[in-house]
């Protein structure tokens, strides 16, 4: 018997797995949106999201992450680094040093004054950035095997 062929069906892990993930992805956003005050910021951001990622592979397998998350990985690394550019690029509009950070308090509803940082934008970036990257090397690599 060929245990290639095999297919494993590891109901308690994939049941799991979609509980912790979905908990991982709410502790990268938090992480995410905390790194102007404390550690974290868009890069653990985006490895702890793509960890999540990396679980659902695991849990299931590569053709089947595709069809539920049919995004293009390459097509996100390279949307990131276009808002870093472009986030670089406003400043000078403003003739003030390449990436120099601005921020502005805001009475928002529902959330009362909040601060507004244009250090998101390129966090964003970063976050994107360290997704495509890392899911576009994990699954050329899975997909080989």
């Amino acid at each position: 018997m060929n245990k290639k062929n095999i297919k494993v069906n590891d109901l308690i892990f994939q049941t799991v797995t979609k509980i912790v993930v979905f908990i991982i992805i709410l502790y990268s956003l938090h992480l995410f949106f905390s790194g102007h005050y404390t550690p974290g910021g868009g890069f653990i951001g985006g490895l702890m999201t793509s960890s999540a990622l990396v679980l659902l592979l695991l849990a299931y397998d590569v053709k089947t992450v595709k069809n539920i998350l049919p995004f293009n990985y390459i097509n996100i690394a390279a949307s990131g680094l276009l808002i870093a550019v472009l986030t670089g690029l406003g400043s000078l509009f403003f003739k003030v040093p390449f990436l120099t950070h601005h921020f502005k308090y805001v009475d928002l509803p529902l959330l009362g004054e909040t601060s507004l940082a244009t250090a998101v934008l390129f966090d964003l970036a970063v976050y994107l950035v360290v997704i495509g990257v890392t899911m576009t090397i994990i699954q050329t690599i899975g997909e080989t095997e």
